[in-house]
């Protein structure tokens, strides 16, 4: 039992973690974030297996921690406002031509990300860009303006 406490907790610990490092743009983690994920990974199950390395315990934490992304999965679908605060919500970052300064900086993110999503539409310009949106997956979606 005490595998299955240290377990949900370290899930939870590991989901809040990787909503305080936020979104990426490009839906892409750095190098750092990337190691930084796995690394506390790594901790979490040494303290959830503790000094008993039997299969039976690794094999217990590692389904508890699958159990527990399908719960959370499930939350999420039944309780949309659970799911905004997992997931996050879309961030507008260009609005007809005006950079949001305040949610660029919160977000880390730079002019010259969302002129490079803009490329990879074929927008060459901003003058071409009606809004530019941070989704809750890292990627930022570009929308024209009419012409």
């Amino acid at each position: 039992m005490h595998t299955i406490v240290h377990a949900i907790a370290g899930y939870f610990f590991l989901l809040l973690t990787v909503r305080i490092l936020s979104r990426r743009p490009g839906a892409q983690m750095t190098p750092f974030e990337f190691v930084l994920i796995f690394l506390i990974g790594g901790v979490i199950i040494l303290a959830t297996v503790g000094d008993d390395y039997s299969e039976v315990n690794s094999v217990c934490a590692v389904i508890t921690v699958g159990l527990m992304h399908r719960l959370v999965s499930y939350l999420k679908q039944r309780f949309p406002r659970f799911g905004l605060l997992v997931d996050g919500t879309p961030l507008l970052l260009l609005n007809n031509g005006q950079w949001q300064t305040e949610t660029m900086g919160k977000m880390r993110v730079q002019d010259v990300d969302v002129m490079a999503a803009a490329r990879v539409k074929a927008v060459k310009t901003l003058a071409q860009i009606k809004y530019a949106v941070l989704e809750p997956i890292g990627s930022i979606s570009i929308i024209k303006k009419d012409e």
